[in-house]
C-alpha cells in the first residue's frame, strides 16, 4: 500500500520535473543544433560561439516561461502538503 503512495509521489515529481527542464531543454537543443549548422557552413570551429548563444537563449526561455514553471512546482508542492495528513492517517 505503501509502494503505490511513493511511487504515486514519484511519478507526479519526475512529470513536474518533465514539465519544468522541457522548455530550458528545449530551446537549448535547437540554438545547439542552429549553431552547429551555422559552423558547418562556415566551417568556424570557436567554442565561445557554441556557449554564448546557448546561456543567452536559457537566460531568455527562464524569463519568459520563469512564472509558468513556478507555478507548476508551487501545485506540485501544494498538492503535496494538502496529501501530507491523508499520507499520515495510513
Amino acid at each position: 500500500m505503501y509502494e503505490d503512495i511513493v511511487l504515486g509521489i514519484a511519478n507526479e515529481a519526475v512529470l513536474t520535473v518533465l514539465l519544468v527542464a522541457a522548455p530550458i531543454l528545449g530551446a537549448a537543443l535547437l540554438t545547439g543544433l542552429l549553431i552547429s549548422i551555422l559552423q558547418a557552413t562556415t566551417q568556424i570551429q570557436e567554442m565561445t560561439l557554441v556557449f554564448v548563444p546557448k546561456i543567452v537563449v536559457v537566460f531568455l526561455i527562464v524569463i519568459i516561461f520563469g512564472p509558468w514553471m513556478l507555478g507548476i512546482v508551487t501545485t506540485f508542492a501544494q498538492n503535496l502538503y494538502v496529501a501530507i495528513p491523508s499520507l499520515i492517517a495510513l
